[in-house]
């Protein structure tokens, strides 16, 4: 019998299922997404002739998908310019669809994950219809796998974290680089299999060189601890905070948006300025179609963007 367990990971089983769709309905496109927002994320593919790959973002509202989620349009359309809100939605304006097959992918609780979907650029035979019952089987088979493997990576990022406790900065107690490297790249996978959001902030303290000059190494060491404490303090128990190197921290912020982040980043800064630390920080989210390591680039050019309005600042001052 088909479950969960007879198959390795989720992108194997989403794959296996639309391998399957193609070859019974031959429709030239099929997918497996998320829905984050307003982002409509592309995580399995199986393509024909529409040219679109793994980690392209759509525009949700754009879509056939949630017109058919809201109970607007039927699950299946083998004529879709028949059904007056898919010949009206913008998607329909960017590429040419025939024929539409779509159904739910849903987390446990049954809120939405995303959906299984397909287009064909030419209208279908009526009988396309009578697929309703499977393409909704396998819709369900899906969101059970589905929850099968969220539980099972949720467990994993616990043991990832407890395997590399050794890979700690002695000084802070934080990831060190070689664990924050090897933590971002599991979590770069969880995010190309399962759509995660994330985002990353970069912490750069201003004052170190200042204080170890002025003050003493012993100053600048406890200027670190106490700035680690305070990360630490203000991240979530989720979060993987890391001391890089020198005066440089950062932040992956697992399940997380931009707007999270920045709240998170607000309240660092207000943490900081409370004791007198003076750091700079930058954030980024994760895009699908760039990856964790370009968000670490851009959060990395925002705080020392940050750094030169503060300087340019004080020196006007």
């Amino acid at each position: 019998m088909l479950s969960a367990e007879s198959f390795p990971d989720f992108d194997t089983a989403a794959h296996a299922i639309l391998a399957f769709l193609h070859e019974r309905f031959g429709l030239k496109l099929l997918m497996v997404t998320r829905t984050e927002e307003e982002n409509w994320i592309v995580l399995q593919v199986n393509d024909h002739g529409y040219g679109v790959k793994q980690g392209d973002v759509f525009r949700w509202s754009d879509s056939f998908c949630s017109r058919m989620v809201k109970g607007e349009g039927p699950c299946i359309a083998p004529q879709a310019d028949l059904v007056d809100v898919y010949r009206h939605a913008p998607i329909a304006e960017q590429v040419k669809i025939g024929a539409y097959v779509g159904v739910p992918i849903t987390y446990a609780d049954g809120t939405l994950f995303g959906t299984l979907c397909a287009i064909d650029p030419d209208p279908q035979p009526e009988s396309l219809t009578d697929e309703l019952p499977l393409v909704q089987l396998l819709g369900k088979l899906l969101s059970t796998i589905l929850n099968f493997f969220l539980k099972a990576e949720a467990a994993s990022r616990r043991e990832e974290h407890h395997k590399f406790l050794s890979e700690r900065d002695v000084l802070t107690g934080l990831y060190n680089r070689r664990g924050w490297e090897q933590l971002l790249h599991s979590e770069e996978a969880r995010c190309q299999q399962f759509g995660f959001p994330v985002s990353v902030m970069v912490i750069d303290l201003d004052n170190l060189k200042v204080v170890n000059d002025q003050q003493g190494h012993s100053k600048g060491d406890e200027l670190l601890k106490q700035a680690a404490g305070l990360i630490k303090q203000t991240s979530r128990q989720q979060d993987i905070c890391a001391r890089i190197g020198g005066d440089e921290f950062m932040v992956l912020c697992v399940e997380c948006h931009l707007s999270q982040a920045d709240f998170m980043r607000e309240r660092l800064a207000q943490a900081f300025q409370a004791v007198g630390i003076e750091a700079s920080i930058g954030i980024a989210e994760r895009s699908p179609s760039t990856g964790l390591s370009y968000a670490v680039e851009v959060a990395d050019l925002t705080m020392y963007e940050q750094k030169r309005l503060r300087k340019s600042v004080a020196n006007q001052a």
